[in-house]
């Protein structure tokens, strides 16, 4: 059994929890699935994760080399990925969770779901940064592994559900889970783009490293 470091695991799974945010894909899933039958609902929860995770798994794997290939520093895109998901969590806090639906004849499992809302750039960069933390220990890459296998589930577990975890929590308290999910998704987008903001300013020699 290969050995896994239980602390890096869970902080691997909160993180990523908290950006993908699986409660807070309730509305936004039924909002773009109403019109599916349960069995195209279960397809699309499918087909959005398994997008999710190919697209943050090769960025977890070849992400430095296509930054480096595009010259595009790290700091850079942690900083346009804190940007882009606190407009994603503005329109949580806002109610306007429908606004992200895709454009008629694309698939919506696809966008928004499978990217940005799931696969987006708070998740990559995440990822990016933990899979720079293992250091080759293959305790720490096997947390990795393990924690992206138990986010998968839990976004699957919760699209395909949507509608009876709606129906426990109701109206109201979905709209709650969606608010609390909206702040917390505020808040770690402020703090990437501060962590962004003074890598830069390191790299500068304005502020010791």
């Amino acid at each position: 059994m290969i050995p896994v470091d239980i602390r890096f695991l869970a902080e691997v799974f909160v993180t990523l929890f908290v950006i993908v945010d699986p409660p807070g894909t309730i509305p936004i899933f039924m909002a773009l699935t109403g019109s599916m039958t349960a069995k195209q609902r279960s397809r699309a929860a499918l087909v959005a994760v398994g997008v999710a995770v190919l697209i943050i798994s090769l960025f977890a794997v070849f992400g430095q080399f296509i930054l480096g290939y595009m010259h595009i520093s790290l700091p850079a895109l942690q900083f346009s990925g804190g940007v882009l998901l606190f407009f994603i969590a503005l329109q949580l806090l806002l109610g306007k969770e429908s606004e992200m639906s895709a454009s008629e004849g694309v698939n919506v499992a696809l966008v928004p779901l499978g990217t940005p809302l799931l696969g987006g750039p708070g998740a990559i960069v995440a990822m990016m940064l933990f899979v720079q933390q293992t250091g080759g220990q293959a305790t720490r890459v096997s947390a990795i592994v393990l924690a992206m296998l138990g986010i998968a589930a839990m976004m699957y577990v919760f699209m395909r559900f949507s509608g009876v975890i709606a129906k426990v929590l109701g109206k109201g308290g979905v709209t709650l889970v969606t608010r609390i999910s909206g702040v917390l998704l505020a808040a770690i987008s402020t703090q990437m783009i501060f962590d962004a903001i003074r890598a830069f300013l390191e790299s500068w020699g304005i502020l010791p490293a």
